[in-house]
């Protein structure tokens, strides 16, 4: 059984970052100005207080002329976004996941899942994925995060 409260993912963003603001000589005061945000946020992803959600992410490979993937696993962000919030605390098998899984994506309207499929299978970003669909990036995030709402209340009904 997984508790998905209780996984570990392997987002070393706060030391990465800082190696990527040493390496290109610019302090954290610079880099906040860069990224329109305060120099007090920067120490905190820098010390793992806090994390910079995969928009910010964007903006800092960006600023550093670097690929997303140099910054963090793209894999474990995307699957800590998904059992982040509603699914955690939620103990279930991972085959009895995909069981689950794959009977609640044929459940809801085409459209949600394969948006959610573009996120949580092919790993996209919603930017790309509300191109794709002509919406709003907004609304991809909303259908996300209704879809994960509604994942979390079927894994429940399933286990009774």
């Amino acid at each position: 059984m997984r508790s998905w409260s209780k996984e570990v993912f392997s987002l070393n963003i706060g030391k990465i970052i800082s190696e990527l603001r040493n390496k290109n000589g610019m302090s954290q005061q610079v880099l906040a100005d860069s990224l329109f945000v305060s120099r007090d946020l920067v120490s905190k992803w820098e010390n793992g207080t806090r994390r910079p959600n995969y928009r910010m992410i964007e903006k800092i490979a960006e600023v550093f002329n670097a690929k997303v993937d140099e910054i963090v696993d793209t894999t474990d962000l995307v699957f800590k976004e998904l059992f982040d919030g509603n699914l955690a605390g939620i103990e279930i098998s991972d085959a009895d996941l995909a069981v689950v899984l794959d009977r609640f994506l044929r459940s809801i309207p085409e459209k949600d899942a394969d948006i959610f499929i573009n996120r949580y299978y092919h790993l996209k970003n919603t930017a790309e994925i509300a191109e794709a669909y002509g919406i709003r990036e907004n609304h991809v995030r909303s259908i996300l995060s209704k879809t994960r709402a509604k994942l979390a209340r079927y894994i429940k009904e399933s286990k009774k």
